[in-house]
């Protein structure tokens, strides 16, 4: 069972100083650079557009950013125009470690379709590819980080759940556009509500994610003392027998503490 670390849009025209910054979003770059340690292996989103794309201002004189208008059927926020494929705008983050990135799907290649996702374009007509990758490697739960919350984290959330994969959002690392008031509050609440565990960084480190290849080693004696291991954060025993392997989840989620238990 693998965790991947999702590292959602990190590029330049996301951070201040870009086309489409989002407020501080600088500071979810230090936070994935942190837990790129703690996961098997990593996955970057890229928005890759083409310079006609229909989400852009540019294609629509009449409207302003933050307007909604319907392309091909899907509602659309119109935005500045930004991550045009090739563009400085559309490279990741100078700061961010990419020779630890092990994949990159690029999305919102469609000049007729955005895709906020990194699974599905808006319509969910196409598959980016990720699912695919994922289930490829053996990734079950997946980390998430990275711009903005209320769109592309929170839609790529939405669907790894109804994927099924656990997944836990990093909330020290991820940072919202807010174009109404609220929006990061409610596009938190819609995640948890899909079963999305919220947790910072830290935490994930210190009570999941740290440690030799994310294993405890338990002592057999302890083991075949009592017949049972009981786990502190579940409140729950579990039955268990030399050398089975045994993963559960917190909170019916991506929290995961893994023993490997030795035979005797």
């Amino acid at each position: 069972m693998k965790t991947a670390l999702i590292l959602i849009d990190i590029q330049n025209d996301f951070v201040p100083g870009g086309a489409l910054a989002v407020p501080d979003g600088n500071a979810v770059v230090a936070v994935a650079n942190e837990l790129m340690d703690h996961v098997d292996l990593v996955v970057a989103t890229q928005d890759w557009h083409p310079a006609n794309h229909g989400s852009f201002v540019s294609m629509h004189p009449e409207k302003v950013v933050g307007d909604v208008v319907d392309l091909n059927g899907v509602d659309q926020v119109v935005w500045p125009d930004h991550c045009v494929a090739g563009s400085t705008g559309a490279a990741f983050v100078d700061e961010l470690d990419v020779h630890r990135i092990g994949h990159v799907i690029t999305k919102g290649t469609d000049p007729a379709i955005d895709s906020y996702s990194g699974f599905f374009d808006n319509g969910h007509k196409k598959e980016t590819g990720l699912q695919v990758y994922l289930k490829q490697h053996g990734v079950k739960d997946v980390v998430l980080v990275g711009l903005a919350t209320d769109y592309c984290v929170k839609f790529t959330a939405l669907d790894a759940r109804q994927l099924g994969f656990g997944v836990t959002l990093v909330s020290d690392g991820v940072r919202g556009v807010n174009l109404q008031p609220g929006d990061i509050e409610k596009a938190i609440a819609d995640m948890r509500d899909a079963g999305v565990v919220v947790a910072k960084a830290g935490e994930l480190k210190k009570s999941h994610m740290a440690g030799n290849g994310h294993f405890q080693h338990i002592k057999p004696q302890t083991i075949f003392e009592t017949g049972l291991l009981y786990h502190h954060y579940a409140n729950t025993a579990y039955p268990l027998t030399p050398g089975s392997f045994r993963e559960y989840r917190i909170n019916d989620a991506t929290l995961i503490r893994k023993f490997l238990l030795a035979a005797a």
